[in-house]
């Protein structure tokens, strides 16, 4: 446990509210904050004991009543001897307080700072460091329990138990070379395989649950599509429950694509709305369109909306058929829109997923469920999954599976120990670049940079 020199920030949004948080940590960091606090003498306090009192500028003029709450080295969140200032919440009066502090010689701490002395101190791991970001920055509750899964150590168990089998086969193999003049076989070859074989299985089963991680971390990036006023606009206001994107009668009368967050069952979506797809001679509407083309070719779920008030036309078809072949893998769902005046005509060559009225309010909560079933499909999710939702994570999981495997390889070659031993420690090393027990600045400077001042 290493103590550093103090560091002070605000550790509670800035703006005006009932209180402010100022977090003060580091060497000697309750003695500095004791040179400007009035009332009870800290430095002779227990740790986790709040006190009464005024800070006071250089001059003995009180700046702010405030609480001082002491925690002592280790038992703190940063490990080390630290002091949360409660002031009365307001921009002008948090920021006196806080340069009272800083004019006590303690630094202004930088973003992540206080987390990642956190990390450094050995307080938390580097992946549940790095929940502690996801938590702050959650936008939906399934996020936030993907964020305290991983702020539980759940990932670092698993990678934990992954590397103390890596960690047992390497003491064998190397054991083995130790004695190579002697002709004695410390690791068993067949025993060996079948551990890197399962190794290489529960890898894989971490790694397939990424792409799931990332839209429950990220969102589900949901683009509505289709010809103009085939009724995009009116259906995004009518999901999240707000005029957020302008509706008229004139076609093309969206231009730009507009994003809006909607949340349902606890999954983000981030909505599209789109400028209608038709050929224009109008400079603005067709930057829109190609706008319109970007954000299909970058959604995680397309949803194309046709207008039943209006026969399909043969270029309609070949267009829905066209966008339906370019979805690719990215789920596709086509929506017939204005239900409440559709046209009375049956047309086979048309397979809807569900014919909807927005202004009605019908058929709305089957298109919401709909939505998430098709963006989760194939997908491995349920509510006690542990998920991959980092990048970081997955390229280092990647890395070690290509290691494991080529250790496999190396087996089934005959190859001697030595190279074994190459690809196990290159294994250790990219899996624990996940829990931090390896590490570099690069890493830490990148993940960290992150957070918010004050976390």
């Amino acid at each position: 446990m290493t103590e550093r020199k103090p560091i002070a920030a605000i550790a509670t949004p800035v703006g005006e509210g009932g209180i402010a948080v100022i977090r003060v940590s580091g060497k000697n960091a309750i003695e500095k904050v004791n040179e400007a606090f009035r009332g009870a003498d800290l430095i002779e306090k227990e740790s986790h004991t709040v006190h009464f009192g005024k800070i006071t500028d250089a001059q003995g003029d009180v700046v702010d009543e405030v609480l001082a709450t002491l925690f002592h080295a280790p038992r703190s969140y940063t490990g080390e001897e630290t002091v949360e200032i409660s002031c009365h919440g307001g921009v002008l009066v948090t920021q006196a307080v806080l340069e009272t502090i800083l004019a006590l010689g303690i630094q202004p701490a930088e973003a992540g700072e206080f987390t990642q002395r956190a990390f450094l101190n050995g307080k938390m791991e580097l992946s549940q460091a790095e929940a502690v970001a996801d938590l702050i920055h959650a936008k939906s509750a399934k996020a936030l329990d993907s964020a305290h899964q991983q702020l539980e150590g759940r990932l670092g168990e698993h990678i934990r138990e992954f590397r103390q089998q890596i960690i047992d086969a390497t003491a064998m193999v190397e054991l083995e070379l130790d004695f190579v003049e002697e002709d004695v076989e410390f690791a068993n070859r067949e025993q060996l395989r079948e551990l890197l074989a399962e190794l290489e299985e529960e890898i894989d089963k971490l790694l397939a649950t990424y792409e799931t991680g990332r839209l429950v971390k990220h969102g589900v990036r949901t683009v509505f599509i289709g010809l103009p006023n085939a009724g995009k606009s009116t259906l995004l206001n009518t999901l999240v429950g707000k005029d957020r994107a302008i509706v008229t009668e004139i076609a093309g009368t969206t231009r730009d694509t507009i994003d809006v967050d909607w949340s349902y069952e606890g999954l983000r979506f981030i909505l599209t709305d789109t400028a209608g797809l038709r050929e224009t001679e109008d400079v603005v509407e067709a930057e829109g369109v190609k706008r319109s083309q970007k954000a299909f070719r970058e959604a995680d779920l397309a949803v194309y909306l046709k207008d039943l008030s209006r026969e399909p036309t043969a270029a309609e078809r070949k267009d829905i058929a066209r966008f339906q072949k370019a979805a690719g893998d990215t789920p596709f769902v086509l929506i017939g829109t204005k239900k409440d005046i559709a046209l009375d005509l049956e047309d086979e060559r048309m397979d809807y997923d569900l014919k909807i009225s927005a202004l009605e309010d019908e058929k709305i909560a089957e298109l919401k469920k709909l939505m998430k079933q098709r963006a989760l499909e194939n997908k491995h999710y349920d509510a006690s999954s542990l998920l991959v939702t980092s990048s970081r994570h997955r390229d280092a999981l990647q890395k070690a599976r290509q290691n494991v495997q080529s250790a496999l390889q190396a087996l089934d070659q005959g190859m001697t120990g030595d190279f074994l031993s190459i690809d196990l420690r290159s294994a250790l090393k990219d899996l624990g670049t996940i829990t931090g027990e390896i590490t570099n600045e690069d890493i830490l400077d990148s993940i960290f940079s992150r957070f918010c001042i004050g976390k």
